[in-house]
């Protein structure tokens, strides 16, 4: 057994890929962490003086907060962590795999461009252990297991990838104080959500606030919906041979999803300005309504990023709140939870790089960067209550509470379809394309 679980927290540090020596945030043994978690990794694995590699999208602010929950790695393994970033973090992972210097570990956000790495052999299966594992401690495990399985290089499917550090986007803010005034309770289903939406509008108000304008991007914010909309009307297996184009978007399960999203947004009487004005509106001024007196609407769709853009001040839990965007009662399809996220994975394989992904089985991997800001966990042995603040806890409790979690995707479709037809499409759409036209038009653009 190596003393260092019973050191002192001073005394523990690493050499960050900043160069500089790092204490533990949170003392060892102190709180409702579990250490006991920490304490059987330090037992388990010692590797003293050995070093890796990690190279990942997080700079700035998220640099520090993944530094801070690596030094607990370091001073339970004795492995120094490197990490490192780029700006052009995607293409950079590209040359150095294919140049045949890679890190050790690589984490990415986007789970086609892994897949791609998978198939011609540039990073390592993580085993059937690891596959098991996320099967039974992950929330609607067999949805992850998924998301990080793709074809080898001989074609057979493998897990590659471990999913760390989740982002959810199935959510509606509103303001708790005008759902107050005005009576209105949170929606617990698909048909209750619609029946308020008519009641917003019987009382005299508008019910949504919807942009779908991001400079060169505009249109993704409709594309949300879609697969929010698909995941609830259709099973999950429908929503991944949508994804990979085996269900085109011009079929009826497709076609479907889009008008489901079209009788929010082409109805002048739900949307803020009129359905004419959804397109033009910029997604980051279009919650601003909900805090406008009196309310320009009530509800707005948005991932979990969006108070960034709400009025300086807003308090959340107070001023502004969401709630899940809930699943149809009759369609007996669960809660499917739409979302994106990291994965890491191994591209020089390595005792190092091994013990790295065993430690993201640990609950304490999860609680450091829960206890910090801006992270989201569906291990079911993580202590919800080590979050930051509320917010996060109640979209950690979302997540947990899933029964299906599908990746966004437009990030898995061919950027062409993904980052271009789906999102321009989107925007024809709302003014006043049919449907199977704009579903026609999306599916010529997928690439031969």
């Amino acid at each position: 057994m190596k003393s260092r679980f019973f050191a002192s927290a001073a005394a523990l540090a690493l050499l960050s890929g900043a160069g500089f020596a790092q204490d533990l945030k949170f003392p060892v043994g102190e709180g409702a962490f579990n250490w006991d978690s920490y304490k059987a990794f330090d037992e388990a694995v010692n590797l003293d003086g050995q070093s890796i590699t990690i190279f990942g999208p997080w700079r700035g602010e998220d640099q520090v907060l993944v530094e801070n929950m690596l030094a607990y790695f370091t001073a339970a393994s004795g492995v120094t962590v490197n990490y490192s970033s780029s700006e052009n973090y995607e293409q950079q992972i590209v040359i150095d795999t294919q140049a045949g210097s890679p890190p050790d570990i690589a984490v990415l956000p986007q789970p086609g461009l892994i897949g791609d790495l998978a198939s011609k052999g540039l990073i390592s299966p993580l085993g059937d252990d690891t596959k098991a594992w996320l099967a039974e401690n992950y929330a609607a495990g067999e949805s992850w297991v998924g998301l990080g399985t793709y074809k080898g290089p001989d074609g057979n499917p493998d897990l590659f990838a471990f999913p760390y550090k989740i982002d959810v986007k199935s959510l509606v803010w509103y303001s708790p104080e005008n759902f107050e005034d005005a009576g209105y309770e949170v929606p617990e289903t698909m048909e209750a959500l619609k029946a308020l939406t008519d009641q917003i509008v019987a009382d005299g108000g508008t019910p949504w606030c919807i942009g779908l304008g991001s400079g060169g991007a505009t249109g993704w914010p409709a594309t949300d919906w879609v697969e929010d909309m698909m995941l609830r009307t259709q099973s999950p297996d429908v929503y991944d041979k949508w994804v990979s184009h085996e269900v085109p978007f011009s079929s009826p399960e497709v076609i479907g999803a889009i008008e489901e999203f079209g009788a929010f947004a082409r109805n002048d009487a739900y949307v803020a300005g009129g359905a004419g004005a959804v397109a033009s509106t910029d997604f980051r001024d279009s919650p601003k309504g909900l805090f406008s007196s009196p309310p320009q609407c009530y509800m707005h769709h948005q991932a979990s990023f969006i108070p960034s853009f709400f009025p300086e001040g807003t308090e959340l839990g107070v001023d502004a709140d969401f709630f899940y965007f809930p699943a149809y009662e009759g369609k007996d399809l669960g809660k499917p939870v739409l979302g994106a996220g990291t994965l890491a994975f191994i591209t020089k394989d390595g005792e190092g790089a091994r013990a790295f992904i065993d430690w993201l089985q640990t609950p304490i991997a999860h609680e450091i960067w829960m206890a910090q800001s801006g992270f989201l966990t569906p291990l079911k042995s993580a202590n919800v209550d080590l979050y930051a603040n509320a917010a996060l806890k109640k979209q950690g409790q979302i997540l947990l509470n899933a029964t299906t979690f599908r990746f966004d995707a437009s990030d898995l479709m061919p950027g062409a379809v993904g980052a271009g037809s789906f999102w321009t499409g989107m925007v024809d759409y709302v003014g006043g394309k049919s449907a199977a036209d704009v579903a026609t038009m999306i599916d010529g653009s997928w690439p031969k």
